[in-house]
């Protein structure tokens, strides 16, 4: 029976997996995968990017994803975009997996648990309030992973095998050390829940939680002075700021907060002591994580502090908001009622899945290894890779992220080639590390006025930074010689 039970159990993740998969699409080299993903595969073939390599590499330092990919697919002989897939789905189903093990441990009805998983397949793509994070990238990222073995912790502490959350714990953090740190923090205020009475580890919080969290902050190099590149850079990301967030943000970030005090309310009054438990700590985590926040972003002497992101801790607090709220629909509402499941299921999935082919309406929704992509850039990138020197030195619009119909997709990544510091991605890498500065603000000052640019100009990227090729709106700037064009783009090399 229990062997009938565990196989039902796994036929159903596996199902809500692919639905999820489908629902939120797949777009590898979009976003922070045009960093990670170039990694991997320079980890397989140092050859490439003999140009500006730092932009990636220093950022993918902390990590042991780049590694690990490469010698996977050495090792089992399968391509970067075949590994990738097979661990974006092995991802999802963990987490899963992990979510229904949460909600087993605090609810009885089975409708209670498959509604929560369902829910969370569906809103994987729910963006978390001021973040600039999904719950899971439409891509493989370390995060992802991270997520999944944080999440599967979770559940191991719940089962009383604390023993084997701490492998898991170390996993994330070889995947990514700052969401690890939250996972970690999290797991301490939950195994505090269920081995003491809230009341007393609460006050003791209220005690003394505050001096260890403000001697848990690093001041020994965070007043070094920060260069002019490094703050242009952080000034491009204006959800690092609390103080630039909105309205809205602020709800999103405190309303939940305020949900699991109210539900840890309600369920110890209603004696589900799990349930109660459960939420006390992740109310407190959020408290004690928001407090956190304010002593690093609040003074302008931490500044250096900012990229940290604190406010990060939010994306564990909507993972259990999500799965808690199907829970409590699936155990009152829906229940045992077909006709109310598939109206469920219809409105969520359907409502992300549109959300995400209008987010990214100029690519295929599932950006698979076998399909050939409509999107002229991807048109770009590809030929690029396929028809170029390995050492070509690219130049593109240092905004080319943001124009119309590129939906966020790496070159770096993608074509393979080594690029020309763009304004947008490459910006990001500098708020993480600073001494790119100088070198990110030369190159993107040398690129301004990048779409009225005439040959002199290309020429003198050419001489200034030993640029090569470039890739430019079609029909192309007189004098440079084109090897190949489409409709709304041409790759061209400068004489």
């Amino acid at each position: 029976m229990a062997l009938k039970q565990r196989s039902t159990r796994v036929g159903l993740v596996l199902v809500f997996t692919v639905l999820g998969f489908l629902v939120m699409g797949y777009h590898p080299g979009l976003e922070d995968d045009g960093i990670y993903l170039a990694a991997v595969k320079a980890s397989l073939n140092p050859a490439l990017f003999p140009h500006n390599s730092a932009f990636f590499r220093m950022q993918t330092q902390a990590t042991v994803f780049p590694w690990w990919m490469a010698h996977f697919a050495a090792a089992t002989h399968m391509s970067i975009a075949w590994s990738e897939l097979l661990w974006q789905i092995i991802a999802l189903f963990a987490i899963l997996w992990a979510c229904h093990g949460i909600a087993r441990r605090l609810f009885d009805e089975p409708c209670a648990m498959w509604a929560g998983v369902a829910l969370v397949a569906a809103m994987f793509t729910l963006p978390v309030t001021g973040t600039a994070l999904y719950l899971v990238d439409q891509h493989l990222h370390p995060r992802t992973l991270a997520t999944a073995c944080i999440l599967l912790a979770v559940e191991r502490i719940m089962t009383g095998r604390r023993w084997q959350a701490a492998p898991l714990l170390l996993l994330a953090f070889l995947f990514h050390p700052i969401m690890a740190a939250l996972g970690i923090s999290f797991c301490v205020f939950l195994a505090l829940a269920i081995l003491e009475p809230a009341p007393a580890w609460l006050r003791f919080w209220r005690g003394r939680g505050s001096s260890l969290a403000a001697a848990a902050v690093p001041l020994a190099w965070v007043f070094a002075p920060a260069n002019a590149g490094w703050r242009m850079a952080l000034d491009t990301r204006t959800y690092y700021f609390l103080y630039k967030w909105t309205w809205y943000e602020w709800l999103g970030a405190l309303a939940p907060l305020f949900l699991f005090w109210l539900l840890w309310r309600v369920a110890r009054r209603r004696e589900e002591t799990r349930l109660a438990r459960f939420a006390l700590a992740v109310f407190a985590y959020g408290v004690f994580q928001q407090c956190i926040a304010f002593l690093m972003l609040t003074p302008p002497a931490l500044v250096r502090l900012t990229p940290w992101q604190p406010m990060r801790y939010l994306h564990l607090v909507y993972f259990f908001l999500v799965l808690l709220a199907g829970c409590l629909l699936g155990k009152y509402l829906l229940k045992d009622r077909l006709w109310l499941w598939a109206i469920f299921l219809v409105v969520f999935n359907g409502g992300m899945l549109v959300s995400q082919l209008m987010e990214y309406s100029a690519s295929p929704h599932l950006e698979m290894p076998w399909t050939q992509s409509s999107n002229p850039w991807l048109q770009a990138f590809a030929w690029v890779r396929r028809n170029t020197p390995v050492d070509a030195y690219f130049a593109l619009n240092p905004s080319y992220l943001a124009a119309p119909g590129e939906d966020r997709h790496g070159f770096r990544a993608l074509a393979e080639r080594s690029q020309l510091a763009d304004a947008i991605k490459d910006a990001a890498v500098v708020t993480q590390i600073p001494e790119l500065g100088p070198v990110w603000e030369r190159q993107v000052d040398a690129q301004k006025g990048w779409p009225g640019f005439r040959l002199e100009d290309f020429e003198r990227l050419k001489t200034e930074f030993g640029v090569d090729w470039v890739v430019v709106s079609y029909p192309q700037p007189a004098g440079l010689i084109c090897r190949w064009h489409n409709r709304s783009l041409a790759v061209c090399q400068i004489p």
